[in-house]
């Protein structure tokens, strides 16, 4: 008989925040010193990657379309999963200058607003990463559209650092930076890994009853988990559980962890180191042609054509 505290004590359980992230494998685009002085205001057009922003010094307005304009004081760190427009700006109105991040995105050099010369007023460390990854939607599915972290001396310092590998370009600065990036991520989505953040997998583990049965269905992907197993370990009862999970996480329990086992399937078939039937088992498949039927619903293609 399967007992919810079988694995509690296991070295082995996986921490679902840890294995988004790593499934995500980011790596840096760029990362520049952004400053300004005086009145001015500038406008990027929409990027579509995620973007970065700590501030290191002073403050100044950040409007992003279709949310309330927040004030950024030193300390705080922005994170736009997807970059729409977005305009920054002092506090006093000024015409703004229009960018394309595009054509900023390879330049290293400091990135100045308003006055050119004389002591900045704001100084800010901005920059932008890509994920080696089949669904980059999956950081986009988990955060809310604007991430704003406030006073938060490990995350100053993670980006710190991702400004100083990215300036240096020693040797291992790749590997250094990715492993920064990942920290970056993780930080960023515990700030918001709480029952006011959107539903989903962050607000789910903000929720100490879920967050138990979360730990376990990603622990053991391949398991043959049942509603009243994993109410039983968040110490609910079934239908409570179910509400709860449905409204915390925004989906049902075996909806998400379907989602979750197709993720799984995706990284493996990318890497082509498993056979189908070899992924199938490996993520709770009892026959490759139940777990092909499930993945072609789900994906919309075979696995053998999405591996190729």
């Amino acid at each position: 008989m399967w007992s919810p505290d079988l694995f509690s004590n296991s070295p082995n359980i996986s921490d679902p925040l840890s294995e988004v992230v790593r499934l995500l494998h980011p790596r840096a685009v760029f990362a520049r010193i952004i400053s300004g002085k005086g009145n001015w205001a500038v406008r990027y057009s929409e990027y579509g990657l995620p973007s970065f922003c700590i501030m290191l010094d002073g403050s100044c307005l950040l409007a992003v379309d279709c949310h309330q304009p927040i004030t950024i004081n030193a300390g705080d760190f922005i994170l736009l999963p997807t970059t729409p427009a977005f305009t920054l700006a002092s506090f006093v109105p000024a015409p703004p200058v229009y960018l394309d991040p595009n054509k900023i995105v390879n330049v290293s050099s400091e990135l100045r607003y308003g006055e050119p010369e004389g002591p900045a007023d704001m100084r800010s460390l901005g920059g932008s990463f890509v994920f080696d990854s089949p669904d980059q939607g999956l950081l986009v599915s988990l955060l809310p559209k604007v991430v704003h972290v406030q006073n938060s001396q490990r995350l100053s310092r993670l980006v710190q650092m991702v400004g100083e590998e990215s300036a240096d370009q020693k040797p291992g600065s790749e590997f250094v930076m990715s492993r920064l990036l990942e920290l970056l991520l993780v930080e960023a989505m515990r700030s918001v890994a709480t029952e006011n953040a959107p539903p989903g997998l962050l607000r789910g583990l903000g929720d100490e009853r879920l967050a138990r049965a979360l730990t376990q269905m990603h622990a053991r992907i391949n398991y043959a988990w049942s509603v009243d197993e994993l109410a039983k370990i968040a110490t609910l009862s079934r239908s409570a559980f179910f509400e709860r999970f449905r409204r915390m996480v925004g989906v049902a329990p075996m909806e998400y962890l379907l989602a979750w086992r197709i993720e799984i399937a995706k990284e493996l078939l990318s890497d082509n180191k498993l056979t189908v039937s070899e992924i199938a088992e490996r993520v709770g498949y009892g026959s490759s042609s139940a777990f092909s039927v499930a993945f072609s619903r789900y994906v919309g293609k075979p696995p053998s054509q999405f591996a190729r």
